[in-house]
């Protein structure tokens, strides 16, 4: 397709249910055995109401109900040129929703090694996200430690809805503290859009467009003002398929906002703006730092505004195959990122690479 390296920053496997649930405790796969279900029901919440893939979109026309695998992958990055794509689940994106911890450590933990096995110890050009159970930050920290450690996974992903607090509080910040320590990679995916406005809305696209980037400025808003960059500074974490225009939004009305309302911060653990910083200038400098990253596609409207605020550092190319997007739509994409008068060639690489290898690396700590 083209002579550029190419490194999806965001694409998604399709679960397998039964084999999810060959890798969970018998005492859930019992039940699911007794009513005939192991293979039909899904291990994870419903994606919801408001989350659905109509007949007549583009995406789900050209697959025309043909089921994802390893083999699908493996054709699509032949097809694409992609040397490497980092995988997130489909049905997983719910796992925030998840009440009872228990469960939710046992399926992260199948989850993670079903996609272990099947994908990224069989195909290396694939770069694994882990679920990780937020319900128990002790037990988050756990997985985390071994997915990185023993399965060489980049890191995890945080959902950007469906958690009972919201990604800045306390409760998470030991997750925080061993990203930082292993030098590996957090990433906020959206997905879940019910409650969050547009329960009445008739029609999908608009909460489409606007669910996943509402969900990336909650997201952002609680993990800033609640200074988890300055208490971490080794940690890295990307907000997903939701584009930039929503990162401007927030570098404006964050910024107008905080020297209105200023928080009471006695006890100095919410966000620490430096002498003469505006909120505004404190998330440019942790983008500029390469602790921020969020994806793009290259005919965003706002994305030279964006590359004109900070840079194009922070920008990585995201299929979404096969949610969204056939090998055809991918190769366009990237066309329009190589042929795009507003970009430079540092900004195309970086879009297309050199910012997802960033992204990936493992980099602890110096010590």
């Amino acid at each position: 397709m083209t002579s550029t390296r190419i490194i999806d920053a965001d694409g998604h496997i399709v679960e397998d249910n039964a084999a999810i649930g060959q890798r969970m405790p018998d005492l859930y796969k019992r039940w699911k055995y007794a009513h005939g279900l192991m293979s039909k029901v899904p291990w994870f919440p419903s994606i919801g109401a408001l989350y659905y893939a109509p007949a007549g979109s583009p995406a789900s026309d050209a697959r025309a109900g043909t089921p994802v695998g390893l083999d699908e992958w493996r054709a699509f990055l032949d097809d694409t040129g992609i040397e490497a794509s980092s995988l997130y689940p489909s049905n997983g994106l719910t796992y925030g929703l998840i009440q009872n911890a228990d469960f939710a450590i046992s399926l992260c933990r199948a989850y993670n090694d079903w996609l272990y096995e099947t994908y990224l110890k069989v195909e290396p050009r694939f770069r694994g996200m882990a679920l990780i159970p937020l319900q128990e930050p002790e037990a988050a920290v756990d997985e985390l430690r071994r997915v990185v450690e023993e399965l060489g996974m980049c890191g995890a992903m945080l959902p950007a809805t469906g958690l009972r607090m919201n990604l800045g509080v306390k409760a998470y910040w030991p997750v925080y503290a061993e990203a930082n320590r292993l030098g590996c990679c957090l990433a906020v995916h959206g997905g879940y859009h019910d409650g969050l406005g547009f329960d009445t809305m008739n029609a999908q696209a608009p909460t489409q467009a606007l669910g996943h980037p509402l969900g990336m400025m909650i997201a952002l808003g609680g993990i800033v003002f609640n200074g988890v960059f300055d208490k971490f500074p080794n940690l890295r974490i990307a907000f997903l398929e939701s584009g930039v225009a929503w990162l401007l939004l927030c570098l404006e009305r964050f910024d107008g906002s905080e020297k209105n309302f200023v928080p009471l911060n006695l006890r100095g653990e919410l966000l620490r703006l430096g002498e003469g910083e505006s909120v505004h200038d404190y998330i440019v400098r942790h983008i500029k730092e390469g602790r921020i990253f969020v994806a793009c596609k290259g005919d965003e409207l706002m994305l030279s505004d964006a590359i004109e605020m900070f840079g194009s550092g922070p920008l990585v190319y995201a299929s979404d195959f096969p949610l969204a997007a056939t090998g055809a739509m991918c190769r366009t994409q990237v066309l329009e990122v190589e042929a795009s008068e507003r970009l430079t060639e540092t900004d195309r690489e970086g879009i297309l690479f050199r910012n997802a290898e960033r992204l990936n690396e493992r980099r602890p700590p110096a010590t």
